[in-house]
């Protein structure tokens, strides 16, 4: 699988990320901090690796920042992207079966190298729901924005 991962500093476990998806058999293209020559503020790296993914040069990416908001919220800015912050592996399999979540964010602060692993295997193992109602709530987040109320709106 084609992974593009993104950092905005050459910290914690941003390199063992690289390491690790390499050592699983992706195919990585590092942005930020993890490139030469590379804007490496959040936004910026973010939005470059949550565009590969919608773009078509990765299927997925796994931002990073010192918290994990600001990477999940640059790349839930990109229309197409669907990003989760995920701290533990229950939250990333979470994240893939009911949210078809396409964007990893990680906090370089919170992430030990053991809770890396446990990640990492719960969000390749985990696939989408094929459940109608999750199916449907997927299909109405890319509604959500596009005028109107996605739909629906609220329900009384």
């Amino acid at each position: 699988m084609r992974i593009s991962v993104s950092s905005d500093m050459d910290e914690g476990i941003a390199r063992q990320l690289v390491s690790e998806l390499s050592r699983r058999g992706h195919v990585v293209t590092p942005h930020g901090a993890l490139q030469p020559d590379e804007k490496d503020d959040w936004a910026y790296c973010t939005e470059v690796a949550a565009l590969d993914v919608v773009e078509g040069r990765a299927d997925q990416a796994v931002v990073c920042c010192w918290t994990g908001t600001g990477a999940s919220i640059a790349a839930n800015k990109v229309p197409g992207v669907r990003a989760a912050l995920c701290t533990d592996a229950y939250t990333a399999g979470g994240a893939r079966r009911w949210n078809d979540a396409n964007v990893l964010a990680l906090s370089l602060r919170l992430t030990s190298p053991a809770v890396l692993a446990e990640i990492l295997d719960a969000w390749f193992d985990g696939t989408p729901s094929e459940e109608p109602d999750d199916q449907e709530n997927i299909r109405h987040l890319g509604r959500i924005g596009q005028g109107g109320q996605g739909g629906q709106g609220p329900q009384a």
